[in-house]
């Protein structure tokens, strides 16, 4: 088991900033929807491109002006907001401003966790924003109906979802979670199990990358209708058809009965959809099933098990988009939460790998009590 490095977490009892930066702090939060969207305009515009591509001797507003054609009014307004925001810096050589990229910048631009969260951010979240109030009295995703009023979660509009949304969302949620996925296999395949279930399978990615892992595997997933219905067909072109099955049903409908004695079950990024009942709802289903020797791995990003301050941070972030683009009543767990939660279903904690993958994902194995 890997020892958990860990910032500091008792630094949110602390209040140790200076009067004056907790004001310029305070001044980020009521601009922060214009600034984003200077960013990405910024981004999307590929004028931040060319301000990196410039280098250190940086970019006049004119030059950027010509080789985008944006006019320099906008250019200004964008960069000039970006410098406020150390994204950008500015400079003045023989009397002309220049423009280069901050340190900040460069991360929007190269780090794929922040293009990520920020797509993410823009694609899904940022209309549905606006209704977060709504959503926390009414405990409903009122920010959904930006995609439509048929959905009651986000996880039934999947695959309706425009392309550059639908494309936003996967890549999110994929890179989180797949990122872990090297190191998860050889603890989960140890135990060589035949039959493993993946419950919330989406798009069949850890099917088929355990078995191509495991030759012996056969996994069932159990997830929506659209869903399986994708998972097939991913399965089938990754050559798997006869190793990869499905199982489609509402895991917290009383109607949806799961299959029977499982070597292996198996939750990627899964129970954060659900609020701490339902995830107990969702265990006590699956101790019904399992026997006394299958094993329950719950590989789940834990916002107090993180390595860096800017992981935990984006976890708690991603929690608003649960409360009002998803269901309206779930969120990024802390470790003993969750533990509870499976735990009142039946179930104990036999081991806790944390710190898998450059994400920082925790691995929990549980049995039957």
């Amino acid at each position: 088991m890997k020892k958990v490095s860990l910032f500091d977490i008792q630094k949110f009892s602390q209040d140790k900033i200076s009067a004056i930066d907790a004001k310029f702090e305070a001044q980020k939060i009521a601009f922060a929807p214009l600034t984003f969207q200077a960013i990405r305009a910024l981004l999307e515009l590929g004028i931040m491109q060319k301000i990196s591509d410039a280098g250190d001797e940086g970019i006049s507003a004119q030059a950027l002006s010509s080789a985008t054609g944006i006019s320099e009014y906008g250019i200004k307004v964008l960069s000039e907001m970006a410098v406020g925001m150390n994204v950008l810096k500015m400079k003045i050589e023989d009397g002309t401003e220049k423009l280069f990229l901050g340190k900040i910048g460069f991360f929007l631009l190269e780090d794929n966790l922040t293009k990520v969260n920020f797509n993410f951010t823009n694609d899904i979240c940022y209309k549905g924003a606006f209704d977060l109030m709504d959503s926390v009295k009414n405990q409903k995703p009122e920010g959904l109906k930006v995609f439509g009023e048929n959905w009651t979660t986000i996880y039934e509009a999947l695959s309706s979802l425009p392309e550059r949304e639908k494309k936003s969302w996967f890549e999110f949620d994929h890179f989180y979670s797949d990122i872990a996925f090297p190191e998860a296999l050889p603890i989960v395949y140890a135990e060589k199990p035949k039959l493993l279930f993946d419950i919330g399978g989406n798009t069949a990615k850890w099917a088929v990358a355990s078995c191509k892992f495991d030759a012996d595997v056969h996994v069932k997933i159990i997830d929506l209708p659209g869903q399986t219905a994708v998972a097939e067909k991913n399965a089938a072109a990754a050559g798997f058809s006869e190793r990869i099955s499905t199982y489609a049903g509402n895991i917290l409908s009383e109607e949806t009965v799961l299959p029977s004695n499982p070597d292996a079950v198996w939750m990627s990024q899964f129970l954060d959809c659900f609020s701490l009942h339902q995830i107990t709802k969702i265990l006590k289903k699956i101790h019904s099933v399992a026997t006394k020797k299958t094993l329950v791995y719950v590989l789940e990003p834990l916002w107090d098990k993180q390595r860096f301050e800017a992981e935990s941070y984006a976890l708690q972030a991603t929690s608003l988009y649960f409360t009002c683009m998803a269901n309206g009543n779930s969120k990024m767990y802390r470790y003993g939460e969750l533990v509870d939660a499976i735990s009142a279903g039946g179930f104990e904690l036999k081991t806790a790998h944390h710190n898998l993958g450059s994400n920082f994902y925790s691995l929990l194995v549980f049995r039957k009590k």
